[in-house]
């Protein structure tokens, strides 16, 4: 399935699925929207915090169309599921944002960790969430964010595991994709940055962790919901965790020597 097709079948609302695996070697993008005033804070705050909160575009306000990672497309319909925050409650998930009024909203585009899973995948680092079709695994942590104005709080992290022979090879290559996240923030020890209890992530879904594998941590996109549960604002939109916004552009354009 080309990006195209999945976002058109997301906008009829007959795409309602995770995107991890889907349209191979695009680009995916968190979510994060909010009213215009919080807009610049929020944007310093991604700069301030690039690991987690990559910033690939900023949208509006008065617009919700993309000019950079999918020209002319619609942020308000062409990802498969969004959620509504108020004051900091996730109360509303939907499949399109028409039925509210986004016209003073700024949509700001983060970059995902499913764009360095391919290449992972090419160097035959296996990843058991893409091979059993499920959510990748995500977490809580205790690691502290750089706060900006109404946003603070502490990053959330996705796990893969990964052979231990392995765990320096997927250091390296995810480290050549610094602008969707980069190298794991974590290795090993979840108790050491607040993870209690691997079996149950706080969003997605858990995948077992086999004899010779390690738990690898991954700064996540999803941060922002954190910040934004954290933060308490009257209204804000995102993504639903997993369920990305692909785009046209190549991973391998994000890539660096």
């Amino acid at each position: 399935m080309k990006p195209a097709e999945l976002r058109a079948l997301a906008a009829a609302g007959a795409f309602d699925r995770p995107t991890a695996g889907y349209c191979p070697g695009y680009v995916q993008a968190n979510l994060a929207a909010f009213p215009s005033k919080y807009a610049e804070d929020f944007e310093k705050f991604c700069r301030a915090n690039p690991k987690p909160c990559p910033l690939l575009e900023v949208i509006g306000p008065g617009s919700s169309f993309s000019k950079h990672l999918a020209p002319g497309e619609d942020i308000r319909n062409t990802i498969p599921r969004y959620q509504i925050w108020r004051e900091g409650i996730s109360t509303d998930t939907v499949q399109s944002l028409h039925g509210m009024d986004t016209s003073d909203f700024v949509f700001f585009l983060l970059g995902c960790s499913f764009s360095f899973e391919e290449a992972l995948i090419e160097a035959d680092i296996p990843l058991r969430h893409v091979e059993q079709r499920k959510n990748v695994a995500m977490y809580r942590t205790t690691i502290p964010l750089s706060p900006v104005g109404d946003f603070h709080g502490y990053m959330v992290v996705s796990m893969r595991p990964i052979l231990d022979q392995r765990v320096d090879d997927a250091v390296v290559i995810t480290g050549r994709y610094p602008d969707v996240h980069g190298a794991p923030v974590h290795i090993g020890n979840p108790e050491k940055i607040g993870i209690t209890n691997l079996t149950e992530p706080d969003y997605g879904e858990f995948v077992e962790i086999k004899d010779g594998e390690t738990p690898v941590f991954w700064a996540c996109g999803v941060t922002p919901q954190n910040v934004v549960h954290q933060a308490r604002l009257p209204l804000a939109v995102s993504h639903a965790p997993g369920y990305m916004f692909v785009s046209d552009l190549k991973n391998s354009s994000y890539a660096t020597l």
